[in-house]
């Protein structure tokens, strides 16, 4: 495409509004790359410092293609912006590792290559990871990694209610083990359903596992997981709390210990140990049995559109480097990701155990930006989280909230 036409793309594109969970604040600012030496890398965890694992292996990864790193890490929406506003300006990084949806976003801009056009091997990737990063048939980077959603449950809490953890395959046993721990005067589930993106991607396993499509909202699938959600506030077993809930402070509730189930991610591993109980893990069931899609996270290593392609070969050693077996193996271990190479995420269950279940979760899971939605995600998901609040708050039934909400994601 002309410079111009991408200017005008990058232009348009960058007043999208964007989401995504993130981190913490940014560190220092950085210029775009020269025809010098030193290569640069933005990245999504500005807490890491200098001496930390991520940032020694990027330095590793520079000596082994023999150049030198500079690296700073932003904040997630704050890379974002700074990605756009670099690639308007001709000043990209040499790799940019960004929150999955945000690929589609800046694909769409013209801001990055293609996996064919620098010659990265993407083949050994599990396709429904790897879908996050594809729009029109091209891909546009390499998960790093993938985090995703479960139930952590209290055993205590199911041992009392005289409920096997192992029978909650599908809604309607969920349901009844909620129905258990209330006759024991327990509380049943906590999950985060605030009028954000973290509603819409806490929603997304029941969405999806009642067999839903996000190009339909107001399917009678679609209906059945909302009122699953509605029912259970009704009946008291989730708090009217939810509603507003974030996923820290539903974690929040679940660690009080009187909760028996939360929908949560891998992120909280740490602090589950911390807590005060015993806790297990089983994947969120579909409607009508076994593990319901849940959405992924994670980043995605991409290389930028660079003025002189002459460094892409070196910016494709780096990538390559950060993806490889032993280096995802390291890393995704220090971020709590499950790998998306099927080889190494048998590694991670070797080594820990624990992780069988999420990696079985990240199996079953999907892209928010994957079915070639690209950038019409963020025009649906907004409808979707409006419909859930309305239907939790009593505002409006679920067939209501859901019909609304087809109604305003088809005229964005």
């Amino acid at each position: 495409m002309t410079r111009l036409s991408r200017r005008r793309r990058l232009a348009a594109v960058a007043v999208i509004a964007l989401f995504a969970a993130a981190g913490s604040a940014c560190s220092s600012s950085a210029e775009g790359p020269t025809d010098g030496g030193a290569y640069l890398v933005w990245d999504p965890y500005p807490q890491f410092a200098d001496d930390s694992e991520w940032v020694t292996l990027l330095k590793k990864c520079g000596t082994s293609a023999g150049v030198t790193v500079e690296r700073t890490g932003y904040d997630t929406t704050d890379l974002t912006n700074k990605a756009l506003l670099a690639a308007q300006q001709g000043n990209s990084p040499d790799v940019l590792i960004v929150d999955n949806p945000v690929i589609s976003t800046l694909a769409e801009a013209g801001a990055l290559t293609t996996t064919d056009e620098t010659k990265l091997d993407v083949s050994g990737m599990e396709a429904n990871l790897l879908s996050a990063g594809q729009r029109d048939g091209k891909t546009y980077g390499v998960p790093i990694g993938a985090n995703t959603l479960a139930l952590y449950y209290n055993k205590d809490v199911l041992t009392a209610a005289g409920v096997d953890p192992a029978t909650i395959k599908d809604w309607t046993s969920l349901t009844t083990a909620l129905t258990r721990v209330k006759a024991a005067g327990k509380k049943g589930i906590t999950f985060s359903a605030i009028g954000t993106e973290e509603g819409s991607f806490q929603f997304l396993p029941w969405f999806w596992g009642s067999g839903a499509q996000l190009t339909s909202l107001d399917s009678a699938q679609a209906v059945s997981a909302l009122t699953l959600w509605t029912d259970w506030l009704k009946q008291g077993h989730a708090p009217n709390s939810v509603i507003n809930n974030t996923q820290t402070t539903s974690w929040q509730e679940f660690a009080t210990g009187e909760y028996a189930f939360a929908e949560n991610g891998t992120w909280q591993l740490a602090n589950a140990e911390k807590l005060g109980f015993t806790y297990g893990i089983v994947p969120i069931p579909a409607s009508a049995g076994g593990p319901a899609p849940a959405p992924t996270g994670g980043e995605f290593v991409s290389i930028p559109v660079q003025r002189n392609t002459g460094r892409y070969a070196t910016s494709q050693k780096l990538v390559a480097c950060l993806t490889s077996a032993d280096n995802l193996l390291t890393t995704d271990s220090t971020l709590s990701y499950v790998a998306p190479v099927g080889a190494v995420q048998e590694r991670q269950v070797a080594a820990d155990p624990k992780l069988k279940v999420w990696v079985e979760a990240v199996r079953s899971a999907k892209g928010r930006t994957g079915d070639n939605l690209g950038t019409k995600y963020p025009k649906i998901s907004e409808p979707l989280w409006t419909a859930v609040q309305a239907a939790l708050s009593g505002g409006k039934s679920p067939r209501e909230a859901l019909t609304a909400a087809q109604a305003a994601a088809t005229t964005r």
